[in-house]
């Protein structure tokens, strides 16, 4: 028996991801960035991840190496063009290959979305709140924590205090509580700070957001909570709602 098909009239619409669709490269190491990515994205907007190849090992020397694999990671997300923003969700990561080249990579990967990462999209997140002098808390070694703090002072922040927590391992990081990170963010503050920035996707830090600015009086801007503010915002999605800080409030 033959099979011929038929003629349909098929209707189209815009599918579930109508607003836009973000595409996220996660380390392989990652355990927090998905979670805080659904969490923080409204309906409408499809989130897309895909990984990259690292040890259990945050140093300047595996996030260097790990570098030319984030075009091939772009690329394995929507290669029907549709991608609006792709983001390298690593915050080391990101500062220590430079935003430049990571750009460049993921692009390679994915030609027709905006490409951004987590240092940039803090960098945008602080400015927005009007941050100018800053404390940052982190989980890093120092030799990462030292590329931070120059990277932040080369964006034009007066960095008042670096302290990080020493911790090499990613699966570590994932099991910081969050207690503890509100309380370390804390105790770095100081009166001339005009924000808080609690570096690392990997650190559960958008729980303790909304309760930190009211203890300190002031913003605090995390990793996540900054990449996702940003791909919102380059996709064109203005919404603003409670609960994750001045900056999704605000602006």
């Amino acid at each position: 028996m033959n099979v011929e098909s038929k003629s349909y009239d098929i209707e189209f619409d815009q599918g579930r991801h109508w607003r836009a669709k973000l595409g996220f490269v996660l380390l392989a190491t990652e355990q927090t960035v998905a979670d805080d990515v659904y969490t923080l994205c409204p309906d409408g907007v499809g989130i897309h991840f895909t990984r990259v190849p690292i040890p259990d090992s945050i140093t300047n020397e595996t996030l260097l190496a790990l570098a030319p694999d984030l075009e091939k990671a772009a690329a394995l997300m929507l290669p029907d063009g549709t991608l609006d923003v792709v983001s390298y969700a690593c915050t080391s990561g990101s500062l220590v290959v430079g935003e430049e080249r990571v750009c460049e990579l993921l692009n390679a990967g994915a030609p027709n979305a905006k490409a951004s990462c987590i240092i940039m999209a803090v960098g945008r997140a602080l400015k927005a709140v009007g941050a100018k002098k800053i404390v940052v808390a982190t989980p890093y070694l120092d030799e990462v924590n030292t590329a931070e703090r120059d990277y932040m002072i080369n964006d034009g922040f007066d960095v008042l205090d670096i302290q990080g927590l020493n911790l090499e391992k990613d699966s570590e990081m994932v099991r910081v509580t969050p207690s503890f990170i509100a309380d370390f963010a804390a105790s770095i503050d100081q009166p001339e700070a005009d924000a808080i920035f609690v570096s690392c996707g990997a650190l559960r830090s958008i729980d303790i957001i909304e309760a930190l600015e009211q203890r300190v009086g002031k913003p605090v801007i995390t990793s996540n909570q900054a990449m996702v503010w940003d791909a919102l915002r380059l996709a064109g999605i203005e919404d603003r709602f409670d609960g994750y800080g001045k900056l999704f409030r605000d602006f």
